[in-house]
């Protein structure tokens, strides 16, 4: 058995507690929560600062780890793409190395699950092996070409199946963005067997995305020419891209949005109208890596959207921690409160992967890992996560 106090520990089930103590057995399960005067608090391990749930970072590309630092910061996300491409092709040893690195960097973090973005079988090794838990996403595209159908699921499905779906593990076929996939490369991902699966979807991550379904113009369309692929038969919808993917999604599954730089309270009542089960992943340091600009969190917060947190890749960002996140989003949205960011990176995380029913809260008969944030200051009523620290004790 071990036992954790902590000046605050946040369950995400209740209001925080004070002077408790939460145990666990050799594996991680929780135990028991209870009040401190009924343990012998000398065989207690007491911690300062709070102690919560793993973290479950919901949207990463863990394969793309090795092009940390190549690519250049405020360009926009059509040059971004452009310089993913040409940085694709590395020494095997080099990205395998990263991947492990990448993996190692998250667990200290306090990481204990990930939403990992797959185009390749690089990270199947270290998934197998890691006791972080991931759902992979096989992501998917074919530019909106419909010769190129049939070739894409077909370079798709030896990822697919390369990926380990079990030990905990999950995965799924997801389309890249609303921009890169047709009707029938769409139809091939919907009729995907289980109900609970997540489809993860960029979304809404800059102005040029809508400006092409609305109105069939802006930078997309250069940005296929440059590809050499046409969009002659493709048609403006006169509504958002995301109106436009989830015409294209099966309401039965669980809904990943990514990005949602852009994304409107209009867009957000459509999703939750097509679908509760939709999720939000918010990436705050890739946002402002690559763009230079955040989502409209108030919108997201009064429509009660179920938000999550993502870190995206080392291409786009400047590490892989959640707790980095957490306080990008503190230091330019500062009414959010710990406990609401808490729970974006914790509960809400681990019900968008369908992995409520082990990580996300402290209950007990449940094994969510436990992480130790420290450095927190309060002033004028305020938390001030500028110095926080987040380290993973189970």
């Amino acid at each position: 058995m071990h036992k954790f106090t902590a000046d605050f520990i946040h369950t995400l089930t209740s209001e925080p507690l004070t002077d408790h103590v939460i145990v666990t057995d050799d594996v991680g399960r929780v135990v028991d929560i209870s009040s401190s005067a009924n343990h012998d608090m000398g065989n207690v391990r007491k911690l300062e600062g709070i102690i919560c749930p793993g973290f479950i970072n919901t949207h990463c590309h863990l394969e793309l780890s090795h092009m940390k630092g190549l690519v250049n910061t405020g360009t926009g996300l059509l040059p971004f793409i452009e310089s993913v491409v040409k940085y694709r092709d590395f020494p095997e040893e080099l990205i395998l190395q990263a991947i492990a690195d990448g993996d190692q960097e998250m667990r200290q973090d306090g990481i204990v699950a990930v939403g990992d973005i797959s185009n390749k079988l690089d990270t199947a090794d270290i998934k197998s092996k890691s006791d972080i838990k991931y759902y992979t996403f096989v992501e998917m595209f074919d530019f909106l070409q419909s010769s190129m159908t049939e070739g894409t699921i077909a370079q798709y499905q030896p990822v697919y199946k390369g990926h380990s779906g079990t030990d905990g593990n999950e995965k799924s076929y997801v389309p890249h963005a609303p921009y890169t996939v047709s009707d029938g490369l769409y139809n091939f991902i919907k009729k995907q067997e289980g109900d609970e699966l997540t489809i993860s979807i960029h979304n809404q991550e800059t102005p040029h995305e809508d400006q092409l379904f609305r109105e069939k113009a802006g930078g997309f369309i250069d940005f296929y020419k440059g590809f050499g692929f046409g969009l002659d038969h493709f048609k403006a919808t006169n509504d958002s891209s995301l109106a436009y993917a989830i015409q294209h999604l099966d309401p039965k599954h669980r809904a990943l949005f990514v990005h949602n730089t852009m994304t409107t309270a209009q867009d957000i009542a459509k999703a939750t109208a097509w679908n509760t089960k939709s999720y939000w992943a918010t990436c705050a340091n890739a946002n402002l890596y690559i763009e230079n600009r955040l989502p409209d969190y108030k919108i997201f917060e009064e429509a009660g959207a179920l938000m999550t947190i993502g870190t995206d890749s080392l291409t786009s960002n400047w590490q892989l921690s959640i707790m980095e996140e957490m306080k990008t989003i503190k230091k330019y949205k500062s009414y959010l409160s710990l406990a609401t960011l808490l729970t974006w990176a914790c509960k809400n995380g681990a019900a968008a992967l369908g992995f409520d029913d082990e990580l996300g809260t402290l209950e007990l008969g449940k094994k969510p890992g436990l992480v130790n944030i420290t450095g927190i200051t309060t002033a004028n009523g305020k938390e001030n996560l500028m110095h926080a620290k987040s380290q993973r004790i189970i």
